[in-house]
């Protein structure tokens, strides 16, 4: 049977409900919310060494998980993250690369251009 049950935390609902609404007009916004309605237990974790492994210098990467710190960033990336650890946003930003929120990312930009979705 099919989970019907909506995830508790507040700030998940509200940026669920605005990825949905931003999903209507670009598909970026659709596959992040679809990987984001995932229950906990399924979302993905990326560590850092996989992102130095597939973004180029100065592009953003979506996260529609959690960041973790395992591995190093040898160049400055933008990094936008359900949730990221303490480790992992100090090394992101010791390379001179960004940490934000995903919506920050999509107030920021609405139309998901130049984005990578890691997963």
């Amino acid at each position: 049977m099919a989970r019907t049950q909506k995830s508790p935390n507040p700030q998940m609902q509200t940026l669920l409900k605005d990825l949905q609404v931003a999903g209507r007009s670009v598909a970026l916004w659709k596959k992040v919310h679809k990987d984001l309605s995932r229950p906990s237990r399924k979302r993905s974790c990326v560590n850092l060494y996989k992102i130095a492994k597939f973004v180029r210098e100065g592009e953003t990467v979506i996260v529609p998980g959690k960041v973790l710190s395992v591995g190093e960033l040898v160049k400055p990336v933008t990094v936008a993250a359900f949730n990221c650890s303490s480790a992992a946003r100090e090394k992101i930003t010791k390379e001179g690369g960004q940490v934000l929120s995903i919506k920050e990312l999509l107030i920021k930009n609405p139309k998901g251009q130049k984005v990578r979705v890691l997963a």
